[in-house]
């Protein structure tokens, strides 16, 4: 491989990348616009395993914004990244695999709707997932895009990630 081979393959390594964190800064964010964004124009989004929908990212965006309301704190952290990106004989192609592992802790509502919110607010999660995100890539001429991602939930349960004492 050239040092331009090489260099190319680290810049997009470094895009795709940074699709991930936007994927799941959107998500966090609430930024449905930037979600959709960051999907091919045929891109597809599947939380199926996780209880959630299966379909176009438009759609999955708008299934997104309604389910994500009962849940006002949010952080997905996308850690353990394995990257693959095709390989043309030495070149880096246009499609792209990438596993990654999450932990998801999310916060419901404290205060039920139309209480004086009199009660103490805390952010401590009281809902967590964890899991991998299986995305599939495709490069475009506004850059990396997400084909698929697909969620493969591996376990939930309350936010007490603290050991019983």
């Amino acid at each position: 491989m050239t040092q331009r081979v090489d260099l190319a393959t680290v810049m997009d390594r470094l895009s795709i990348d940074a699709v991930l964190t936007g994927y799941a800064r959107a998500v966090d964010d609430g930024e449905w616009a930037d979600y959709r964004a960051l999907f091919t124009a045929d891109g597809r989004a599947d939380y199926r395993s996780a209880g959630g929908v299966e379909g176009p990212a438009p759609e999955v965006a708008r299934w997104l914004a309604e389910t994500m309301l009962l849940f006002p704190v949010r952080q997905h952290l996308i850690v353990n990244r394995r990257l693959d990106i095709e390989d043309l004989g030495g070149y880096p192609g246009d499609r792209a695999e990438a596993r990654a592992d999450y932990l998801n802790p999310m916060r419901l509502e404290s205060a039920p709707a139309g209480t004086s919110g009199a009660e103490p607010r805390t952010t401590t999660p009281n809902f967590v997932s964890g899991g991998r995100y299986a995305f599939t890539l495709s490069r475009t001429d506004s850059g990396w895009r997400i084909r698929t991602v697909t969620v493969h939930e591996k376990w939930r349960g309350t936010g007490n990630l603290s050991p019983a004492g």
